[in-house]
Formats: C-alpha cells, structure tokens, sequence
C-alpha cells in the first residue's frame, strides 16, 4: 500500500513539474497558451491510425526506427517534424473562407500532416507508418487530436543515461540547461503516456534482448515478426543528415550496440529523480 500511496504522490510531483516547466520555459510576457480538445475528424483522414514514438531525444529512437522500418510491412522514415509544416493564408478572407466549409487552420494543417504520413505509405507500399520525431513527444496532445486511433509507442531510457548522451554529442552545452531540456522531453512522454493507451518500451531491453522487444512491438502493430528485422544495416533507411535523427558510429554499424552502464543513483540530477523512481530505474 505504500508503495503504491507514493507512486501516485511521485505522478502528481510530475505533473506540477511539468506544468512548472513549461511556465518556466515560455517568452517572457506571452501567456501559456492550453489547446481546447479537437472535434473527431478520423472520417477525413488517410491515414486513421498511424504510430508515434513519444520520446526524449537520445533516447534511442533512431535505433528503434531502423529496426522496425527493416520489417515488411512497417514505414518508418527519417523524422518527419510534422509540426513545423505550416498553413499560411496569403489573404485574410482564407481562413473566413475554410471555416465556412468547416476546416480551421488548425484542421488544414492535420490534412496536410495526413498526407505526408499517406505519401510515405504509398511511395513505400507498406501498411504502417511509424513517426518517431522526439518533438512529439511535446505536441501530443494534438497528434492525439489530429488523429484520435493514433497509437504510441512510449519510449523510455534512464534519464540521468539521456543526460550523458547529450553531453557528449554537445560538447561545450551546459549541464543545467541540458538537465532542463531533457526533463520537459521526459514530461511530455510521461503525461503523455498516463493519458494515452500505447505499449512502453526500455532502450535498455531493446538493446539487451532486440528480438523479445521487438515481438511485442510487432504484437501491438498488429504485424508478424521478422527475424530480418535485427539485421536492419542490410535495409535502406534513406538519406543521412544531422536532423533525420542520430546517425552515430553505433547506428551506422549496422548492428545492435549494447546499452552503456546505468548511471549509478547519485549521478543522477537532483531534478531528475522523481522520474527516474518512476521509471523504476
């Protein structure tokens, strides 16, 4: 009973934390803007349930992107950031206009957004799109709008251990603010995943045994499981840039790195804690 009593005190801690945090974060001056929920437009949609990965970055998203974008059956592209595309009407009766046929701005870029993921299907002819851009692990309130069959794939990894990634991929980045970045990453990913139904899965498994973790990924696709999934630098993964995701010497091996050590418990930042306890970590 206790431990249970505070796991649900250490999920409330979370959640001022994030809301601390994006107060914390914002322009001075501007007020947090909160996104009223979105009417169901699945009827309109070409893709109705595409999969999200909602993760912090180094968190190896790119290394689960691979393996499964290596199955049949599965489109997994570079990141997409949906989230930057815009709808920009070049006169001001636009958008009085869309209304009146019943799509906001809003809508119109969901459309847009749509068929990015549909273009992705075809030009693969595969039967299920997997975005695994770590941006949406903070606007996953609307991806779950956008696309209310959505399905999510909660990507975990220690947070002190993200930490360390990303000091050593910045070099001269300063601690704190890293710390800062990484905890409004994990927030997002752990409101979101005690909102939404999706299947959580640990780099650490991934790494230690691909072949079991990637069953239960293909469980929740609905796809069968393919061997040739683990040998993914057999397959072709598209283009390598610096924002398609992270394209280091483990990934570029073509093969399953294992994960580093955990970080023991007092390298962990003290802003860290709580969801590193509840994480089980």
């Amino acid at each position: 009973m206790q431990v249970a009593k505070r796991k649900r005190v250490i999920k409330k801690a979370i959640r001022r934390r994030g809301a601390h945090l994006l107060e914390a974060v914002r322009p001075p001056g501007t007020a947090l803007k909160r996104r009223a929920p979105l009417p169901d437009r699945s009827a309109t949609r070409l893709v109705a349930s595409p999969v999200f990965v909602l993760s912090s970055v180094r968190s190896g998203s790119t290394l689960l992107r691979v393996l499964l974008n290596s199955h049949s059956r599965v489109r997994a592209p570079h990141e997409l950031h949906l989230r930057t595309l815009k709808v920009e009407p070049s006169r001001k009766y636009s958008a009085d206009i869309m209304e009146a046929v019943g799509l906001t701005l809003t809508e119109l870029e969901h459309l847009l957004w749509d068929r990015v993921l549909h273009h992705e299907l075809l030009k693969s002819r595969k039967s299920v799109i997997v975005d695994k851009t770590p941006s949406n692990a903070l606007q996953w309130q609307r991806i779950s709008s956008a696309w209310p069959q959505a399905r999510y794939i909660f990507l975990q990894r220690h947070p002190a251990a993200v930490v360390e990634s990303v000091m050593n991929r910045r070099r001269e980045a300063d601690l704190d603010i890293v710390v800062k970045e990484v905890l409004e990453y994990l927030v997002g990913v752990e409101t979101a995943r005690q909102s939404l139904e999706g299947l959580t899965v640990r780099y650490e498994d991934l790494t230690a045994d691909p072949a079991d973790t990637t069953k239960k990924i293909c469980a929740y696709l609905g796809v069968p499981w393919e061997s040739s999934m683990l040998d993914y630098g057999s397959h072709d993964h598209g283009p390598i840039k610096p924002v398609f995701g992270d394209w280091s010497a483990n990934i570029k091996s073509g093969t399953i790195q294992p994960a580093r050590p955990l970080p023991r418990r007092e390298d962990v930042p003290e802003e860290l804690r709580e969801i590193t306890r509840l994480w089980g970590y």
